[in-house]
Parts: C-alpha cells; structure tokens; sequence
C-alpha cells in the first residue's frame, strides 16, 4: 500500500484519503495555482498505525524520504543542510475541517548548525525567531511541555527588553530565548532534537496522537463528524512571510462570512508568519491595504485572481491562507469557509442566483440550525459579561429582564409593559399566563422537552432549563448561583442558545427572516414532499406560524385556553360542580369561550386545516393549589372551603400522566367532549358564514383502544348532527386521534377503523416506550448520551431503533385499513432536523412544531427529500 502522496498526484476528490487539507493543495497544484510543494501522509497510515499499536507501517519512513527528496529538487535545498535549508511544516487534515483542534508544527529542520545558514541567507533576526519558534512549537506539541513556561519567557524577554511585542525582539534577544526554551525542556525531562529527521518523525507522529486530544473528540462530538475516519499529515516547504521587506502573511475569505456579501474580504500582516495573524499578537490590516503598496499591489492581484478562480471551481466560498514571500504571493490553503448564518443564505441564495450553482445546491448549502438562528435574538459575543451558571439550552434565542418568580407576578409586570423573565424551580400548565407575559423562562429543574421548554418553544421564548447552577427560593424572590445572589427585580439575562445564565443585561443582535432567507424557503418548499404544520394555541401562534409559512395547524392545545382569568374560574366551577345544572352551567361559558378562540384560530388559518385536540391534562392540574385560592373558590361557589380542599385532595393522583386524562376524560365526563365538540362546530359555521374556508380537525388524545375512539367519534358526530340542523348548513370534518401509547400502535389497523387521521404523539410515545418522565430524565439522561449507553437525547431526536419502529408499525398498520390514512408527528420531534429525515423515510405526510421551528422544518424537510434522491432505498 502507498502511504504518502504528493500534491501533484491527489485532487480534491480525495478527501477520504488525504483529508481535506491535503485533498485541496493537491486541487490548487493540478489548478497551476503557487503552492509551496511537499505531499501527504494518507488517512490509511493513521488507520494502520492504529491497527498496529501505534506502530508505524512498514516503509512509511522511506516513503517520506523518497517524497521529500523530490521537495529539494524542486527547489535546490536540502532537509538539514546548514548551508542551504529546507524547512517544513507539518499540518494534520482531517477529512472534515477543524480549525485549531489539531497540531501543527512550522520551521521542522531547524537546529543549532542550520540556523546559522538560514542566518547567512535570510538574516539573523529572522532565522533565530524561526528557530525559537519551533523549539516553543515541538517542545508544547511533540514533548507536551507546558505552553504556560514559553510564554513566561517571552513575556520576560520583552520585559528586559522594554518592548511590548515579540516582533520587536532583536536577534540576540531571541538567540537568548531560544536557549531559555532548550533548557526549560531539558528541565522537564524532555530533549529537543538536533536531527531534523528525529525532528519530523517526531513531528508526523504528533500530529497523529492530536486526533485523540480532548478538543479534538469533543469537536468531532459536536459536529457528529466520524471517530475512525483519522487525520492525514501535510508536509509541505516553509515559505516566509516574515523575512523583510516585501514579506506578509494573510488569510482572506471570498465572501464577507458575516454578512455573505461577494468580494474579498481579508486582514494580512507585514512580517510576519501565519500564526500571527491569527493569534491577535498585533492587529492585522486589511487586505484592501495592499492595493497602494508598491510591495504588495502585485500579490493583491494575484490573491483576486486565485480567489475568483478557487471560488468558481469550487463552487462554494473558500476560507484561504497566503504568504508573500519577497513580493511572490504562495497559498498554502484554501477550505470552504465557516460563516454566520446570514452569511450562509445570503451566499447560497446569491450563487445560486449568479449561475454558480443550482436552486437545490444552495438549499444544501444551508443548515436547518442557520434558519433557526435567524428567528431569535442573539447576545452580542463581542461584549464581556458576567456568567453566573449555565444550564439546558432549552429554547433559542437570548432574553433580558427582571427576575420574577412566581407566573402572578410575571403576569403582572408584564402586562404593565415591564421585561420580566420568570424563574422557577420547574413550571406547570397553570404557570402559563405568567409565561406568555415573560421574555424567557429559566427553570432549576427539568429538561429539553420539559413543560417549560415545549411551551417557550411554542411561543418562540428563550428559556434555559434543568439549570443545576442556581437555587431557586421563590417564597423570598430571590435565586443563588454560587455565591451570588439575584433578587426580584434584578435584570439578568438568559441564553437559550448556549444555556447561560448572565447578570445584568447583555447586548443583543436583531435577528429576522430577511428577503434571501424567504426565497431559499420558497426553493425548498418547491423540493419537500413532507408537509409542514404548526403547534399553535392562539391566533397569534397560528398567524405567526403562517408568516414562516406553515400549511396548518398540527396541535392546537386546548387546555392552554382554560388557565387564563375569568375562565379558570369556569373550569374549576364545572369540576366541583355538586350538581348536573351547576356543571351544564359551567359548560356553557366554557363553550363562549372556546367557540370564541377557535374562531380567531380559524380566521388566522384562512382555509388551512386545523387539528383541535380534546382535553388532554388531568383535571387536578386546574383546580387551587394555595389556601388562598380554595377560600376564594369557595366563596364565589358558595361552599364550605373544607369541602372543596377535600374533593381537590381526592382528586390527586399518584401518577396523574398515567390517569384521569386525554380520552379518559371524555369517557367519564362525556359533556367535557360534547361542550369542546360544539364550539368547534359553531366556530367553524361562524367563520365558514364570513367567507372563509375552514378545516377542522378533531383530535381525541391518549386513545389505546379502538372502542375509546369508537365511543368519543359517536358523541362528536352527534353533535355534529344537532350543530349543523340547527344551522341549516354543515362544514367538513375529521376526527382522528394521537398515537402515543405504546399500544395504540400495535393495534392501529384496529383504531384506524374509526379515525380519519393519525397524529403520532412522540413526545408521550417516547415517555411511555422508554418508561421515563420527560421532567425527571434530564438528571441522567446527558450522562446516558455522554457514556454512549444512548446517540441521543430521544426527547429531543426521536429513537428510530425503538419509538421508530412503533411510529412505522402505527403508519403501516393504520394504512392497511385505510391505504389514504393521513398521518402526522405533533411531538417536539416534528421540528428537530434528524427526526424529520425519519419522518420522511417512514412516509409520513407531515410534521408539526412550534411556530418558530417551522421555517426549519421546511427547509430539513427538503434536505430529507434531496438525501432520499442521493441514496434511494434497495431492495432487501
């Protein structure tokens, strides 16, 4: 097997084998662009040196030499020759870009007798801070001696020097520095070596073992790039930018990668090497700097050119890294270039729009979480601020506010037009009122998917929970994180992006889904084959959700509609009710109000469908829960308030999402069904009357027998039937229920005799599969991810292996009954990317998520559509 390869033998289809690095020198060698020579070590060797306990592959050495006897050729020096020195770099190239994750090691060649030839070519200054630099780049990366100890060294040197900058060291200085560098290894137990071919070996197997640092993995983690594909080793001539006069190094971008605008956008530094730049040492100018310099207006035309060229032949913006050695202008890198995420639209929607690449290419070009950050605030990552803990990040986007802890006084201050965010040690159904007037949610307690983090979702709120970092004590109004103490009324700040919790309040940037972003949207829709709908309570979610292009509304969620003032009251009198007229009375202003927001949602949907599920919490979750509110219960129904603590004591349940709920509920309170069933109908007759088209939808939830359906879709069709004769006319219907007992899927063929549509409910299905509760695995399920036990969090990507196979059993079945079935996911999965490609696969019709996550959907659903094009299923 060939271990090594030169640029001039690779391309940039190669990635696989000589990692992306190398792939794309290989690329700008075969486009005739001015690369400095040299050649790669491939992915295999790595693969092979680990199969081989780390041994190295037989004749990888002499391959090396071979490869680099060609170098020296090419350019009349030779490796370790003190009167005409070659000197290398040596740089990893995963297949997949990782910028800074990995080692490098510059000036490999270097030692006490080529220096002084360098000295004699390239001056003296130059030559010793070549060397110092190596023997601080090999001692930190291949002998693994403390970084910390170079950096004081330097920091003294400058100190005696009375200089603020390593760059204004003189010759004799860095001379001095490089022996104090020596000696700090030597101390250590460490030896730098003097043969420059000790040196490279030494160098190429560093490298490797930077495959396993700690920020490596963790990067590889989070990008979910591949463990076993390995890292190759460049090996490449050092060119100079920091010789002298005409000398410069530089990195440029094609396009602007913040704002995505075409043309070079770029920052160089007069002599200076490549690290410099990036390191922030000095600031650097910017490239356009280079135009009405005599020593760099040349390079500067040539930069536009290569640029122009390396953009169109890759199709994509390009991250480059340049030197100028004398006024000769070298590339030493070109990468498809990382950019914020306007950036990223901007330019797939400009390329696309200029011929460069296709519609679906630059739908490709874009990541669903890109569209997501363009909906929420962000904070300002160049202002300092004070992180006081850091938990889930729940809910995207950033929020500031005075903390408040209790949903009354958030209500409160809120509608007095006062930024609050509510802080509370878990929330509840009956904390909503205080959470729709808050700016975020910061909870102690619970996870992702957790009632907090579903409903901000829904309502586009930043919120970060299961924040493990403060104690929360509500009865004082006042939170801890460590040793610091937030009070009412103090404004903090939270992340939902990144979890952090943050004292005072941040600067933020204004997020928004701009022109470029509407029209690559439009491109995907023209893509998708799944439907997108939205989880929406309220006309403005339903007409937010439009805005971002939603086709319907998958969940409407009733029981939000209860907890509001005036009507909580309602729906606790009709609960307590002592007698059949009390509890009909009740109905009946509940029917007012539900009629009145269905309408609203059904105006706000203008001809969409709308899924309406049927109560669904237990009933417990609506009654008092302070001795307060029992005595002011009691007085407005005019009962003993012993009484009525008795009938809510014996309506507590030991495992209440186990119990008295969903279509349980309409079994044993059939009037609850047919009261829901009536607004629907007189809302759908009272919109339908002013010219809109209406849709409904109705939904029994936590159906796991076909004779609940059977029984709840005979009540509704009877009142139905009294509905539309009363009014002469009649809208069309559906009924259809939630899959989300394990087993209402296994008899789904069954249950489908009496639904006209699935909605599969992932977030209950996944509770009941596993048997966890989504509130309380958020204390180990991270661990579960962390140790690999689970891929991923199922509460926030759905579990193909297991919840998968009951989602493709429920289709499969529900559709063998019914072959036109329409069937649905309303879960919190509906809008996460990788549970969307699942939903796809498994021929589902549509997905429904929060209206924020709807411009996601549309776009993750296009990805689905195009990766099933790429990869079409075989046949077993």
């Amino acid at each position: 097997m060939q271990w090594v390869r030169h640029f001039s033998e690779g391309s940039a289809s190669e990635r696989d084998l000589l990692g992306g690095k190398g792939a794309n020198l290989a690329e700008m060698t075969r486009l005739g662009l001015p690369v400095p020579p040299g050649f790669t070590i491939t992915t295999d060797a790595f693969r092979a040196l680990r199969a081989n306990g780390n041994q190295v592959p037989d004749s990888l050495w002499e391959e090396t030499t071979a490869a680099l006897t060609s170098v020296e050729q090419t350019l009349d020096r030779e490796f370790g020759n003190p009167h005409c020195p070659l000197l290398l770099s040596v740089r990893s190239g995963a297949r997949d870009s990782m910028p800074g994750m990995m080692d490098t090691i510059l000036n490999v060649g270097l030692d006490d007798f080529t220096v002084e030839g360098l000295a004699a070519l390239s001056g003296e200054r130059f030559a010793w801070d070549s060397y110092r630099r190596l023997i601080q780049m090999y001692g930190r990366v291949v002998l693994e001696v403390e970084g910390e100890l170079f950096e004081e060294i330097l920091t003294k040197a400058r100190k005696d020097a009375g200089v603020s900058h390593d760059h204004e060291l003189d010759a004799e200085q860095l001379k001095e520095v490089a022996e104090r560098f020596k000696s700090t290894i030597e101390e250590h137990g460490a030896h730098f070596p003097h043969d420059p071919w000790d040196q490279l070996r030494g160098a190429v197997m560093a490298v490797f073992r930077s495959w396993d640092s700690p920020r490596a993995i963790a990067y590889r983690r989070s990008h979910d790039f591949p463990e076993d594909a390995g890292t190759a080793v460049n090996i490449q001539a050092m060119v100079f930018g920091n010789i002298g006069a005409g000398c410069a190094s530089g990195v440029a971008f094609t396009r602007n990668p913040n704002s995505g605008a075409a043309g070079l956008f770029g920052e160089f530094m007069i002599n200076a090497q490549g690290e410099d730049v990036v390191s922030g040492v000095r600031t650097p100018l910017s490239t356009d700097e280079m135009i009405d310099n005599s020593l760099f207006s040349q390079a500067h035309a040539e930069l536009l050119d290569v640029a122009r060229k390396l953009e169109q032949h890759f199709t994509d913006m390009q991250d480059l890294e340049f030197t100028v050695e004398r006024g000769k202008l070298w590339m030493l890198q070109t990468r498809t270039g990382k950019r914020t995420a306007s950036a990223a639209v901007r330019i797939a929607v400009e390329m696309a729009s200029e011929g460069l690449i296709s519609r679906e290419t630059g739908v490709r070009r874009v990541r669903p979480e890109d569209i997501e950050s363009l909906l929420h605030p962000q904070i300002d990552r160049t202002q300092e601020v004070l992180v006081l803990a850091k938990g889930m990040p729940a809910s995207p986007g950033a929020a500031s506010g005075k903390a408040v802890f209790t949903p009354e006084r958030a209500k409160e201050m809120g509608e007095a037009g006062e930024a609050v965010i509510l802080v509370r040690n878990e929330t509840a159904a009956e904390d909503f009122p205080g959470m729709e007037r808050s700016k975020g949610i910061l909870t102690a307690r619970g996870g992702m998917t957790s009632h907090a983090a579903v409903v901000a979702r829904g309502m586009g709120l930043p919120a970060v929970t299961g924040c493990s970092g403060i104690e929360v004590d509500a009865r004082h109004g006042r939170f801890w994180a460590g040793d610091e103490v937030v009070f009412e009324g103090d404004i903090i700040t939270i992340d939902g992006t990144t979890g952090q919790v943050i004292r005072g309040e941040a600067a933020m940037t204004k997020p928004g889904l701009g022109d470029e972003a509407r029209v690559l949207l439009s491109w995907a829709d023209g893509i998708r084959q799944l439907g997108v709908r939205t989880n929406a309570d309220t006309p403005a979610d339903a007409a937010r959700a439009v805005e971002f292009g939603a086709e319907g509304i998958g969940l409407c969620r009733t029981e939000h509609m209860f907890f509001a003032p005036g009507r909580i009251e309602a729906m606790r009198r009709m609960i307590l009710a002592q007698s059949d007229p009390e509890r009909i009375r009740a109905l009946a202003d509940l029917q007012v109000f539900q009629t009145a927001d269905f309408a609203g949602i059904f105006r706000a949907m203008a001809s969409r469908p709308v899924t309406i599920r049927l109560l669904d919490p237990p009933l417990h979750e609506f009654l008092p829960t302070t001795e307060a509110e029992v005595h002011e219960l009691a007085v407005e129904m005019g009962i003993d308030v012993s009484a009525i603590a008795h009938i809510v004591e014996s309506m507590r349940e030991v495992n209440p999402m186990l119990g008295l709920r969903g279509v349980r509920l309409g079994m044993t309170f059939p009037d609850v069904t047919r009261m829901q069933a009536r607004a629907i109908f007189a809302a759908s007759l009272t919109v339908s009357s002013e010219g809109v088209e209406v849709h409904p939808e109705i939904m029994i939830p936590l159906v796991s027998t076909p004779e609940e359906l059977r029984e709840q879709r005979r009540l509704i069709e009877e009142v139905a039937t009294d509905v539309f004769s009363r009014a002469g006319r009649t809208v069309p219907f559906q009924i259809g229920t939630m899959i989300e007992v394990p087993r209402a899927a296994l008899v789904a063929d069954k249950i489908a005799g009496f639904a006209d549509f699935f909605s599969l409910g992932t977030n209950d299905l996944t509770q009941m599969t596993f048997g966890l509760s989504r509130d309380d695995a958020a204390r180990f399920l991270p661990s579960y991810v962390e140790q690999g036990v689970l891929a991923d969090d199922p509460f926030q990507t759905l579990d193909q292996e297991g919840v998968g196979q009951l989602v493709q059993l429920a289709t499969e079945r529900g559709r063998l009954t019914k072959p036109d079935l329409s069937v649905g996911v309303c879960g919190e999965h509906g809008g996460d990317p990788a549970s969307i490609h699942f939903c796809h696969h498994a021929g589902l019709d549509y997905v429904s998520c929060s209206p924020f996550r709807v411009p996601v959907a549309r776009l993750a659903a296009a990805h689905a559509t195009l990766e099933a094009r790429d990869c079409p299923p075989t046949a077993d």
